[in-house]
């Protein structure tokens, strides 16, 4: 350890975010992008919970009809997965949107991240129920997907699969999302950093970096 590099700043980063969204998987690539271009910086990554589809049954629904309710058709939904897969290339992000089955309530998967960042390993279930889903095309309302994901990340499976068949965690879950769009949040994702400097949309690394920027010399004001 140098004893005289001077400590490194600390800031908060809350990611407000639904794990049925694509963008807000492209936006966690690129928030750690930005995050690795920073090593004098430390973060802690809040994971906030938004529901796109608050309404969508807790056994969720299949593909066909939700694309359908959401998009109008096909059609439509083709062509906007298409250019989402296409940016997901360059950050290295495989969109595999055909392999999707079932579109689920995104609930139980949110309550999962909540269990898992208790024993510091929140973002590894982010990372991993984006992947499950969007690449692999796994039911990710499906408790036992749920805790192998979890196993996935170095946790207890079992012990996982005891969280999920409870409660816990969901009212929650609710009330975060009640708080977001409280606070004018009505899309994701949505970076607020230093719990004040808030950005929506999957940002570029760069802009990111600004805002980090921004936050810091507050910190070191206040």
């Amino acid at each position: 350890m140098n004893v005289l590099a001077p400590p490194r700043a600390r800031l908060v980063v809350e990611v407000v975010h639904d794990l049925v969204c694509p963008w807000c998987f492209l936006g966690l690539r690129r928030l750690l992008r930005a995050m690795r271009r920073r090593p004098d910086l430390l973060f802690d990554i809040v994971w906030r919970p938004f529901l796109l589809n608050p309404d969508m049954p807790r056994v969720g629904m299949p593909r066909a009809d939700y694309v359908v309710r959401k998009f109008g058709g096909e059609e439509r939904a083709r062509r906007l997965y298409a250019t989402i897969t296409e940016i997901g290339r360059a950050e290295g992000v495989m969109f595999r949107f055909e392999r999707i089955r079932r579109t689920p309530s995104s609930v139980d998967a949110h309550r999962l991240v909540r269990w898992a960042d208790g024993f510091g390993r929140g973002t590894a279930a982010v990372e991993a129920l984006f992947c499950a889903h969007f690449t692999d095309g796994r039911d990710i309302g499906d408790a036992h997907v749920l805790a192998a994901v979890a196993q996935s990340c170095g946790l207890d499976g079992g012990e996982a699969l005891q969280f999920l068949h409870g409660d816990s965690e969901g009212d929650a879950v609710h009330a975060e999302n009640l708080r977001a769009h409280r606070l004018g949040i009505n899309g994701v994702p949505c970076f607020v950093i230093g719990g004040r400097h808030a950005i929506a949309g999957a940002q570029e690394p760069e802009v990111i970096e600004r805002l980090l920027d921004v936050a810091l010399v507050e910190a070191q004001e206040g």
